[in-house]
Parts: structure tokens; C-alpha cells; sequence
């Protein structure tokens, strides 16, 4: 285990105490403590995009750029000529996008400009024959490295709605991001390798960074979490913040459809005398969303924590701070599909120059939010009107796909917990149930007007899983049987 950071005078039993979270932290996401870091905090695309641009380039050796949407638009084209003067200029150009997410934003004209400049550009999951699901598990990582020097962390991807409208007076989307430097910048390297290779192949190996490598650069410690889908890292560390957490657990969020066990130890906090609070859009590029992920407020309500409505067009940053002492920056959504089925990437700051900031700014997106509060029938309403901006200008599906899966989860749940009748459901999650209901019995009636209609796409879905299988099959064989014959076998 690496040695965690101390303050010095410290007394022993505080450092009895900071071994045992340090351990539980730990062990709990599978990610080390760095120290000796700076770390700067990056409010939005005014922050974030120029000072992205301005440390490309100043690139000379790499550049490892990853974001789950990069928009083909002024935006877009902007970054795409940097990294292609770049790649121009000799230094190695590497990016990495999602297919799902990119789909229908980004053309292959897009990509092979900056091929032929000369970067190398790879899609992680692409559709493929012998694997029918693998659309389930998304890369939605943003990050960017530079010659192992610079490392930024973000939510933001890539695209005009973080900049926003001026001229159809559309504000931007509202995001958060960091800017490191030091030992940690290694560790966020590590992450890009390794998902990197798992896209084709590996980096060479004179191209890994070491943290011994990198001088420290400020007194900041951190704790970078690559989850992978089905570790639950970040999940379980979510967990054990509520549950550590003595003064105040203030969390940011963009597509909240959190589990219930997650509620449920947000209001065990609240019942501990923790200030929980919880900050969510009011307006959505998915509209639908709105109304699944406000039918999860009335348990938290009821136990206490304070939920707030963002008044803009969009929040997309996803971040927590607790005590004034702890904070997370990242891609990561309080949803099954972040938790458990993604690729993310999230900075835990433990420094409490950092942490103020986090508080500070909170308080000020606090300014421009509206508190959502029961009324005395136990709906969920706004504290007080508020004007409804519209999203004139922008597509479905700008931000992060994870949540489509949320919302199927949040369904699900909703659906199961009703006709199972193994929790008492209340009214806001009504729409729910209807939604349901009137989906199931479209289903029941095209079986009977249109039997074909589902006979066949179900046929033909058993019959790609079942080829898949078989496919895999014969590889894992052949596999097995060159690990038999051995190294030299042709």
C-alpha cells in the first residue's frame, strides 16, 4: 500500500485513524493514494475548453485524448485542427471515442481528417457480429494527458451546448473538470493504457509513466478511479462517503436514478445529522428523464435530504464534497449504468484547500437552483416558480447515453416493485407504473393483431445471440488449443 499523506505534529490517534480510511478507501475502490499534487478547479467550458487547448499545444512527445462525445461543430473542428497540427508536427496523437456515444454526431469525414494528419484514432465498441450486446458497456471517460506532464479530468465532452447559444440567448451547459499536475498525472495515464489496449494494441512500453517519475508539484493527495464495468469501485467509495460523512455530503449530479440502497444510506446520513443535499437539472436533453429521475426524490425527501432543481438549460457536472475535506470530480452519474456497466473515470481530492473551493462553488450553483420540497400531502413540488428555459438548438442525446439505461433501470424497478408488491410505492412514481402498463399492453396487443411482428424480431435476435455464442466458442477452443500445442506451435 502506498504510504497515505500526513500533516505533521499529527497525533497518533489521528494517525491510527487516517491508516484505517486510508486502508477502507483503499481496498474499497482498488486505487492508491498519490500525493505531492496541484490541482486546479475548472468551472465550465469557459474554464475548461482554453485551458485544454492551450496544453495541447504545448504538447511535444503525446497526446491521449478520450471523451465519450466529440460533436463534429465549430467546437469540435476547433479541437480536431489542434490535434491535427499536432500530429503534423510529429508528436504521437492518440484518441479515443465512443461509438455509441459519437453515433450520429461525429462522420468518418471527421475522423479521417485527423488520420490522415497523421494521429491515430480508435473506437471503443463498435457493433460487432459475434458479441449482439456489447452496446451495454460504454466508454464515457473524458479525459486528456499530455506528455505525461498535464492531466486533466472532466465531465465535459466536446461540443457547441458547452459553449452555448449567445445568439439564440442559450446559456451553456453547466460542468465541472480538473486540471492536474504531479505523480498523480501517471495514474491517469495508467487508466487511458489500459483501456487503450483494450481497443488494440498496447502503447509501447518506453511510453509508460511512472509516478517515481513525475516530481511533486503542489501537497495535494488523490485517488484516481478508472471503474470498469462490473468492479463497482466508485459505488462502493459513494457508499462509504455516506456513511463517514459526519458534517455535510453535497453531490451534484446529472442523470440521478440512484439504487436504493444508495438512498437509503443518504437518509441513514441525514438521520446521523449530516447536511445531505443534491443537485439536479430542472431541464434535460432528454425530457422523459425529468420525470423518472424526479419520481426517486420522495424517498429522499422524506429522509431528509434537500434535492435542488438547476434553473439553466442544462447541469452535466458530476461531483461530491463532504466535510470540507473530501472531494470527487468525474464522468461518473449516480446510476446502475455508471456504476456497473461503464468505463469512467473520477478524481477523489483529499485536500481541504480543494474541498472550500468545491464548497464555495456549490453554494453559488445553489443561487441558481430551486429547492424541490413535499407538500403536506407528500408531493413532490418546487419550492417557489421558477422560468422554464427552453432547449431550443439542441439534439437528443447531446450528453451521456448512460442515462437511457438509467431510465430503463429506474422502469424496471418501478415495474417490478408493483406487480411483485415487494415495496410500497408512492405517488410520483405513478407516471411510472402508467408508462409501464400501457407498454405492456401494447406488447400484449401486437402479439395478438401482429404476431409476426414479434415472432420474428425475437427470432432473429435468439438466432444472432446463439451464432455469437458459437463463435466465441470455436475462439476460446482454438485458444485453448495453441496454449496445449504451445509457443512454438504455428
Amino acid at each position: 500500500m502506498n504510504q497515505f499523506c500526513l500533516t505533521p505534529g499529527i497525533q497518533d490517534k489521528s494517525v491510527s485513524i487516517r491508516f484505517l480510511a486510508e486502508q477502507a478507501f483503499s481496498r474499497t475502490t482498488g486505487a492508491s493514494l498519490t500525493c505531492g499534487n496541484r490541482v486546479s478547479l475548472l468551472k465550465d467550458a469557459a474554464e475548461n475548453y482554453p485551458a485544454w487547448l492551450d496544453t495541447l499545444r504545448t504538447a511535444r512527445k503525446t497526446i491521449h485524448f478520450e471523451s465519450y462525445v466529440i460533436h463534429e461543430d465549430d467546437i469540435g473542428w476547433q479541437f480536431a485542427e489542434v490535434l491535427a497540427n499536432k500530429a503534423r508536427e510529429g508528436v504521437k496523437v492518440r484518441i479515443l471515442y465512443d461509438w455509441m456515444g459519437s453515433l450520429g454526431k461525429t462522420s468518418r469525414r471527421f475522423w479521417r481528417k485527423l488520420k490522415e494528419a497523421g494521429a491515430e484514432v480508435r473506437c471503443f465498441n463498435p457493433p460487432r457480429l459475434d458479441s449482439p450486446l456489447n452496446w451495454v458497456s460504454r466508454d464515457h471517460r473524458k479525459m486528456i494527458g499530455v506528455d505525461g506532464k498535464v492531466a486533466f479530468v472532466t465531465g465535459l465532452c466536446v461540443g457547441r451546448m458547452w459553449v452555448g447559444y449567445p445568439d439564440r440567448n442559450i446559456p451553456p451547459w453547466r460542468d465541472t473538470g480538473i486540471e492536474v499536475h504531479g505523480p498523480a498525472v501517471a495514474d491517469i495515464e495508467e487508466s487511458f493504457r489500459n483501456i487503450w489496449a483494450v481497443t488494440g494494441d498496447p502503447l509501447p512500453a518506453d511510453e509508460i509513466f511512472e509516478r517515481d517519475a513525475i516530481p511533486a508539484a503542489g501537497d495535494a493527495a488523490l485517488r484516481v478511479i478508472p471503474t470498469i464495468p462490473n468492479t463497482a469501485g466508485l459505488y462502493r467509495l459513494d457508499q462509504l462517503i455516506a456513511a463517514i460523512a459526519h458534517r455535510s455530503l453535497w453531490m451534484t449530479d446529472a442523470y440521478f436514478v440512484a439504487a436504493s440502497s444508495y438512498v437509503q444510506a443518504l437518509r441513514a446520513a441525514v438521520k446521523g445529522g449530516v447536511d445531505v443535499r443534491l443537485l439536479v437539472p430542472g431541464s434535460t436533453d432528454i425530457p422523459i428523464l425529468r420525470e423518472l429521475s424526479r419520481s426517486g426524490y420522495r424517498p429522499l425527501l422524506e429522509g431528509g435530504v434537500r434535492v435542488f432543481e438547476w434553473n439553466g438549460p442544462m447541469i452535466h457536472a458530476k461531483t461530491a464534497v463532504a466535510d470540507g475535506r473530501w472531494a470527487r470530480v468525474g464522468s461518473t452519474n449516480l446510476n446502475i449504468s455508471s456504476w456497473f456497466g461503464n468505463y469512467e473515470l473520477d478524481v477523489a481530492v483529499e485536500d481541504e484547500t480543494f474541498a472550500l473551493e468545491m464548497e464555495e462553488m456549490y453554494l453559488e450553483d445553489l443561487n441558481h437552483a430551486t429547492e424541490v420540497v413535499l407538500s403536506k400531502r407528500h408531493r413532490v413540488n418546487l419550492a417557489a416558480s421558477r422560468p422554464r428555459r427552453p432547449l431550443r438548438g439542441r439534439k437528443i442525446g447531446g450528453g451521456s447515453v448512460s442515462r437511457a439505461g438509467a431510465s430503463a433501470v429506474r422502469l424496471t424497478n418501478v415495474v417490478g416493485a408493483a406487480i411483485t408488491n415487494h415495496r410500497i410505492l408512492g405517488p410520483a412514481e405513478a407516471r411510472i407504473t402508467g408508462i409501464g402498463g400501457l407498454l405492456l399492453l401494447l406488447f400484449a396487443l401486437t402479439s395478438l393483431l401482429l404476431p409476426r411482428a414479434v415472432t420474428i424480431p425475437v427470432a432473429l435476435l435468439s438466432g444472432w445471440l446463439g451464432l455469437s455464442l458459437l463463435i466465441r466458442t470455436y475462439r476460446l477452443f482454438k485458444k485453448k488449443k495453441k496454449e496445449e500445442d504451445g509457443p512454438d506451435s504455428k
